[in-house]
């Protein structure tokens, strides 16, 4: 090759790679140029969402069917469950003969919440017999509703049962399991609202008094931004519910103006809380004013106490202790001398752990049956959003880093929770990768679209990139598109993906824009980088679950519960 060829060759060469940098340098340009990183407004969001999408370009699949074979009566409870032994036994038993009791966390934890763990370590160690035989106690730590499911399922059964408040045992009463109770109270507690100064001295003020009629007053009329936990799960949560609708009509909780009046005050709830950890961190960052909690968490924040008033609500947290209709007998000895154990060695410990605080508050709530409290929790998912729809879109991450277990566990996890989600809800679904799919548009969740969104989940495959952001623009977009045919609408976002993003758009380049348009980013991890996950969902005070244990079926449909 003569010399003059080469340098041509070399010309070209360098023209071609020139070029390149102009054509990969105007992608970026244009991926990045348009899309102010502080946006404000909701047009100015909606500007920039337009310019993101039509840079990303999702492609659209074609919807596949596939039959959906639940029956509405269909009860798969047990089969959702997590395993028992993911629930830690915190007091180990220590003898051959034993009673197992399942104790909600605030006192079979450790520190202050480890108020009968400890006592149960000591009784074991206190060489206590029955019928000549050394006998102990095991603690496991589980949650009152969790609990309360295992039971009424049957798909575990403690000797021993004591959840933060009665209502969980009516409930098992209700539906035929009858309990024997041992203490009507082992350990004094109340559960409460906790609001800055300046809020509570508003209500004092305007109302003359800070309680449930003036905190529920307030919030329906947009003067107080209040958050609680999910009724289906958490004590506290279940306390406010029932006595939210009791504020409303004290003799039926369940009456026409009962609902009316719940409905108007859960149209200014920004959302409930799956976890008190979650709703605790929206109120540090300003985005709530008050909040439910119990006492004895309250007594033990120094920050906490310092920063709000604790205003006590509806029934009292007594911590009940009982057993079931298949214990032994014997059990139910061993029991019997643990509650006394407790009686007699238990009270400084309470007091130092800031159990038995407020032992003046007695509840002015009628008296409510376990059926009626069932029922309460299905008008709450009823009526949750005003009987307004929520229009919702799944972003599914099908980059090569999910490929197998966690892909699998994606599509499993869908399936098996869409049951959970109301009918009368507006759901699509997005895949991503290098690259994003619009698999299925949104549409009315009948049973035409379920079988629809069934299909377009099986039909998932794994391989690329990870373009996380531009999944959820994508989403975006399909959610602000469906707002503008429904404006009352509820907008969510649910982000499920391992968490790792090495493609398209970042988080500065979306969080404005999601800000603005206050669209909350629920994320389901699996296998995940959470802490990723939960600066997606910290944007507008939304939950991140680590679908890495096998319970993801479960807080599912515990989120779907509370939110779908």
């Amino acid at each position: 090759m003569n010399r003059k060829n080469s340098k041509g060759i070399i010309a070209v060469v360098a023209g071609i790679f020139a070029v390149s940098i102009v054509v990969f340098g105007a992608f970026i340009l244009a991926r990045n140029v348009f899309v102010p990183k502080n946006v404000r407004t909701v047009e100015d969001a909606t500007t920039s969402l337009t310019r993101m999408v039509e840079t990303i370009e999702p492609a659209t699949a074609t919807p596949v069917k596939s039959s959906v074979e639940y029956t509405e009566d269909e009860d798969t409870t047990a089969d959702e469950l997590p395993d028992l032994e993911n629930n830690k036994v915190t007091a180990q038993a220590t003898t051959d003969l034993y009673a197992e009791i399942w104790c909600s966390p605030e006192k079979a934890g450790n520190g202050s919440d480890g108020w009968m763990r400890e006592l149960a370590d000591q009784f074991n160690a206190s060489g206590y017999e029955v019928g000549g035989q050394r006998v102990s106690v095991q603690i496991r730590n589980v949650s009152s509703g969790l609990g309360n499911d295992y039971i009424t399922t049957g798909k575990a059964t403690p000797d021993g049962y004591t959840p933060s408040n009665r209502l969980w045992i009516d409930m098992l009463g209700a539906k035929g399991i009858e309990c024997n109770f041992v203490r009507e109270r082992t350990v004094g507690n109340v559960a409460g609202f906790l609001l800055d100064k300046a809020h509570y001295d508003e209500l004092v003020e305007k109302y003359g008094q800070c309680d449930l009629k003036a905190v529920t007053e307030s919030t329906g009329a947009g003067e107080l931004t209040m958050g609680y936990t999910n009724p289906f799960t958490s004590s506290t949560g279940l306390n406010f519910l029932v006595s939210t609708l009791q504020r409303y009509d004290r003799k039926d909780p369940l009456s026409d103006a009962a609902v009316e009046g719940f409905r108007q005050f859960q149209a200014n709830v920004p959302f409930v809380a799956m976890t008190t950890v979650q709703m605790r961190d929206a109120a540090e960052r300003g985005s709530l004013d008050g909040f439910v909690l119990e006492y004895q968490l309250y007594a033990n924040d120094s920050t906490l106490s310092k920063s709000y008033k604790f205003v006590p609500f509806g029934y009292r947290h007594d911590n009940p202790l009982v057993t079931l209709p298949t214990t032994d007998p014997t059990k139910k000895q061993i029991i019997e001398l643990f509650a006394d154990y407790c009686d007699e060695n238990g009270a400084e410990l309470a007091e130092r752990y800031g159990f038995n605080g407020m032992e003046s508050y007695k509840s002015e709530n009628p008296e409510i049956d376990g059926a009626t409290l069932l029922a309460a929790q299905k008008l709450y998912k009823d009526n949750k959003d005003m009987g307004k729809p929520v229009v919702a879109v799944f972003v599914a991450d099908i980059s090569g880093s999910m490929d197998g277990a966690p892909l699998r566990a994606l599509q499993e996890s869908l399936i098996n929770s869409m049951r959970y989600i109301n009918a009368n809800n507006y759901v699509g679904l997005v895949s991503y990768s290098d690259y994003v799919t619009i698999e299925l548009p949104i549409g009315k969740f009948d049973l035409n679209q379920q079988a629809y969104f069934k299909g377009a989940v099986e039909s998932l495959r794994a391989g690329g990139g990870t373009a996380t952001f531009d999944g959820i623009a994508v989403g975006a977009q399909m959610v602000q598109q469906a707002l503008a045919q429904y404006p009352d609408a509820k907008p969510i976002i649910f982000v499920l993906s391992d968490g790792e993003t090495n493609s398209g758009y970042d988080l500065t380049d979306v969080e404005g824009i999601l800000k603005a348009l206050r669209i909350p980013v629920y994320t389901i991890g699996y296998n995940a980088n959470i802490d990723a996950l939960k600066k997606i969902s910290s944007i507008n005070e939304a939950a991140s679950i680590d679908a890495s244990t096998d319970d993801v079926v479960y807080q599912l449909k515990n989120l779907f519960n509370a939110n779908m």
